[in-house]
């Protein structure tokens, strides 16, 4: 009988600590989570800021995107969020998320801005692979590349400029990479191929996106039919 006793306060002495072990695990991940998504968000702010400064925007910018269909001269092969930049009430720009898929060691992620007017606004990397002291010159930290975007637009330069000198185009590779280089190019290219194409579907789109929003229906943009939606070389 006390044997019994023993081995049922000794069960439930056990099964208290594992539901106390179990919960603290629980409240510990899900702090240490909200914890990651809060820096996420505040990596992700600086980088937008970087590209768009808070004096050329007035509204939320992080919590002010529409989403769109994958679309190959994005990169993407799932729907993704392109945050739009207001002032005074108009839209003043968009920034994408855009991947390079060429890149020498991999994808590339970026964000490309674009000012309304079709100028960039300017584009950071996000995450690469990219060999350490060769391919890393397109990050700011390393380099003021990517500064050479600002300003440029799909026809300054022309078309066949768009590429880096070695391919006969006006943006400069780095010394001893021209891969890394040249996935870039073409992608901030195609990225404004693609504006320069939706651009009014995208403005009513977030037009109709605000009308809706006490209905809580957001319309999504169908872009099946476009012809230049394939992948690309």
């Amino acid at each position: 009988m006390i044997n019994n006793r023993y081995i049922l306060v000794s069960g439930l002495i056990l099964g208290f600590f594992a539901v106390i072990g179990t919960a603290l695990v629980g409240i510990t991940h899900h702090s240490t989570a909200e914890k990651i998504a809060d820096n996420e968000r505040l990596a992700l702010l600086r980088k937008l800021n970087q590209i768009l400064p808070k004096d050329k925007y007035d509204n939320d910018l992080l919590h002010t995107t529409i989403t769109i269909d994958a679309d190959n001269r994005l990169g993407q092969d799932k729907p993704s969020k392109i945050y739009i930049a207001r002032q005074q009430g108009e839209v003043s720009a968009m920034i994408f998320p855009v991947i390079a898929p060429k890149g020498y060691s991999g994808k590339i992620k970026m964000l490309v801005g674009i000012n309304i007017d079709g100028t960039l606004a300017g584009i950071r990397v996000v995450s690469h692979k990219e060999t350490p002291g060769l391919g890393d010159a397109m990050e700011v930290e390393k380099s003021n590349w990517v500064f050479g975007f600002n300003g440029k637009s799909l026809h300054h330069p022309e078309e066949k400029n768009w590429k880096v000198k070695r391919d006969g185009g006006v943006f400069d590779q780095f010394t001893g990479a021209t891969i890394t280089p040249r996935a870039v190019v073409q992608a901030v290219h195609l990225s404004l191929i693609y504006f320069d194409r939706h651009k009014q579907e995208l403005l009513q789109q977030y037009n109709q996106q605000i009308k809706a929003t006490e209905s809580g229906h957001q319309p999504a943009m169908d872009m099946t039919n476009d012809p230049l939606n394939e992948p690309y070389k």
